[in-house]
């Protein structure tokens, strides 16, 4: 292990570079909660069994999700096309096309889909793939049966997700309106972050976990980027310089790059029927290990509470 001292005289890609490997020697933590890399995995997941799929029928067993099952799914659905995945923030995209749109869509001279199903996953839900045939588990609250025989099956214990319309227009749909850009986009930068953050006194993790802010670094994420860039989670947005806040902005996209590549290690999960695919061990350095010692200095690692969630720090580290 490098000594604090000749650690921090390294350069900034070296740090991120030996931090992101210990990624690779810490232990894992399960996770109960479906976050943006379990979302775009569900979405890599499920793709390759439903794009371009003529949808047969619509079951809907438990309509009483967070947001009702609209009365119209089933209709509007039967005899469609299922177009190309997409995914913002924590949201899954599914485009609903004619046969003819569908074939335009993936030639990329479609115009727009006819309409757009916005899945979320809530609490505990997940989707996978299933046959047709399969009979369901509890709380398998609906399907969408294609013609390959292939189930696109929702699953949700707690039912806190749902699945609905989205607006034609995605900029009035207030949902989507005014979340940040995507964590691994151009568009986040540690710029963007150092603008948005003149003048605040939030601390800098609730600061970064706002999806106005970027989308995507939830909880787990932000405390984690926040331990590679070296930044105390208490220390006020505003407080932050320039070169510290490009420094958060690579660690997040590191981070995420990295729980998006272990994500891919379960795709299989998603046609086995077996355990909630999209659900993973995650390779943590200081989320949920506290009072354990940091792997970087030894130093124990302190629980606090910031915007009512917990957070875990190194306090010789973080600053």
């Amino acid at each position: 292990m490098l000594r604090s001292a000749t650690f921090t005289r390294l350069s900034l890609f070296t740090r991120l570079s030996l931090l992101t490997r210990l990624l690779l020697q810490v232990v894992t933590v399960p996770k109960t909660m479906p976050e943006l890399p379990e979302v775009e995995t569900t979405r890599r997941g499920i793709a390759p069994y439903i794009e371009g799929q003529e949808i047969t029928e619509v079951l809907v067993r438990q309509p009483r999700l967070r947001v009702p099952v609209p009365d119209d799914l089933a209709e509007r659905l039967v005899g469609a096309r299922i177009g190309v995945l997409k995914r913002r923030a924590k949201y899954l995209q599914i485009p609903i096309h004619s046969a003819r749109d569908f074939e335009r869509e993936r030639e990329g001279s479609a115009d727009v889909a006819d309409a757009t199903l916005l899945w979320h996953l809530g609490m505990s839900g997940s989707l996978r793939i299933a046959r047709v045939g399969d009979l369901p588990k509890k709380h398998d609250h609906v399907d969408v049966v294609t013609a390959s025989g292939y189930v696109l099956r929702y699953h949700d214990p707690r039912r806190f997700g749902f699945v609905d319309w989205q607006l034609d227009d995605e900029t009035q749909d207030k949902r989507l309106a005014h979340l940040g850009p995507e964590p691994l986009s151009d568009a986040f930068t540690g710029k963007w972050l150092y603008t948005l953050s003149r003048n605040k006194r939030v601390a800098v993790k609730p600061f970064l976990m706002d999806n106005q802010v970027v989308v995507g670094a939830g909880n787990i994420y932000a405390a984690e980027a926040l331990f590679m860039a070296g930044i105390d989670p208490r220390r006020a947005a505003g407080r932050v310089s320039l070169a510290r806040y490009n420094a958060l902005a690579l660690a997040v996209k590191e981070v995420l790059a990295a729980a998006i590549a272990q994500g891919g290690t379960t795709l299989r999960d998603f046609v086995s029927g077996q355990g909630e695919p999209g659900y993973f061990a995650q390779r943590l350095n200081v989320y949920g290990r506290q009072g354990q010692p940091c792997l970087r200095c030894g130093a124990e690692l302190r629980h606090i509470k910031l915007g009512q969630r917990a957070s875990v720090f190194c306090p010789s580290c973080q600053h």
